[in-house]
C-alpha cells in the first residue's frame, strides 16, 4: 500500500472530524457520521450543502490555524477498534491453557480486566487518532471540492482535498 494513500486516508480524516465537529456546535440536535478513504470523506447526516461547505471552509482554516485537536473526535471508530483489539487481546491470552483454574473459574478475572481496559482504552483511542488515524497538517494548497448525493432518505456529501483546486 503507498504512503501516499495512507497520507491522504489520515487527512480526510482529519477534516471529516473537525467538519463534524463544527456541524455538531451548528446544528447540535443532528446527528452526523463520516467515512473516511483516500478519495475523500463521505458526511451522512441532514444539513444543507452550503451549511457542509462553510464548515469545511472553516475546518480547514482552523486546521492550518494549529487548531489540532479538532482532528480528533470522541465518536471515532478509532476508539472502537481501539477498544475491541485490547479486549480481545486480553480474552485470548486470559483463556489460554496453562493456569490451574478452569475457564469458567477464570471468568471473573476476565470480566474485571476486561472492564479495566475498556476503562484504558478511552484515552489510548485518542492517542492513536492522534498519531496514527489522523493528520490534521493539511497540504498546502489543497483545496476542498464537495459533490452533493443521497443514500436513501440521508443526504450524503463527498468532501475531497485536491491540489490547486
Amino acid at each position: 500500500m503507498s504512503i501516499s494513500l495512507i497520507s491522504r486516508t489520515r487527512h480526510h480524516h482529519a477534516l471529516e472530524h473537525a467538519t463534524i465537529q463544527i456541524l455538531n456546535r451548528r446544528y447540535p440536535n443532528q446527528r452526523f457520521m463520516g467515512w473516511s478513504t483516500p478519495g475523500g470523506f463521505y458526511l451522512y447526516g441532514h444539513a444543507p450543502t452550503a451549511a457542509v461547505r462553510s464548515a469545511v471552509a472553516n475546518a480547514v482554516e482552523r486546521l492550518r490555524n494549529g487548531e489540532h485537536h479538532l482532528a480528533v473526535h470522541p465518536r471515532c471508530g478509532t476508539n472502537i477498534v481501539t477498544a475491541g483489539t485490547l479486549v480481545g487481546v486480553l480474552s485470548f491470552l486470559t483463556m489460554l491453557p496453562g493456569d490451574n483454574r478452569s475457564r469458567r473459574g477464570r471468568l471473573g478475572l476476565l470480566i474485571m480486566l476486561s472492564t479495566l481496559t475498556l476503562i484504558l482504552s478511552q484515552p489510548l483511542g485518542r492517542l492513536v487518532q492522534e498519531h496514527l488515524t489522523t493528520d490534521p497538517n493539511l497540504p498546502p494548497g489543497a483545496a476542498a471540492q464537495i459533490t452533493a448525493g443521497r443514500a436513501g432518505d440521508t443526504p450524503v456529501h463527498k468532501v475531497q482535498l485536491v491540489q490547486g483546486a
